[in-house]
């Protein structure tokens, strides 16, 4: 496994950069780890994604269907793409210290 550094945050990351921990997630790790998806600062607009991938990932152990994502935070996919350009599951998951999406390439 690698190690991902940025200012004060060093957390283990697998080959795609995703957390290998996502129980030592929190806000400084989010902001550092955007910058690896080319966002250099997170909005309001991100931290709802965020967020609503963490609430939805503690309570069900997986990320949500794109669909359901879409469907919850009111942003259509092309939102989605325009916070987080590579997408959803590798971005927006990323961000959120999720586990790498199934079927995520």
């Amino acid at each position: 496994m690698a190690i991902f550094e940025h200012g004060e945050v060093k957390i283990e990351v697998d080959e795609d950069g995703f957390m290998q921990e996502p129980e030592l997630w929190n806000e400084n790790v989010a902001k550092a780890l955007a910058t690896t998806e080319g966002v250099e600062e997170l909005t309001e607009e991100h931290w709802k994604l965020v967020n609503y991938l963490r609430d939805y990932y503690l309570k069900f152990g997986i990320a949500p269907m794109i669909r359901k994502l879409c469907k919850e935070t009111g942003f259509p996919l092309k939102k989605v793409y325009e916070l987080f350009p590579s997408g959803p599951a590798k971005g927006a998951c990323k961000v959120a210290g999720l586990a790498k999406p199934t079927g995520c390439v």
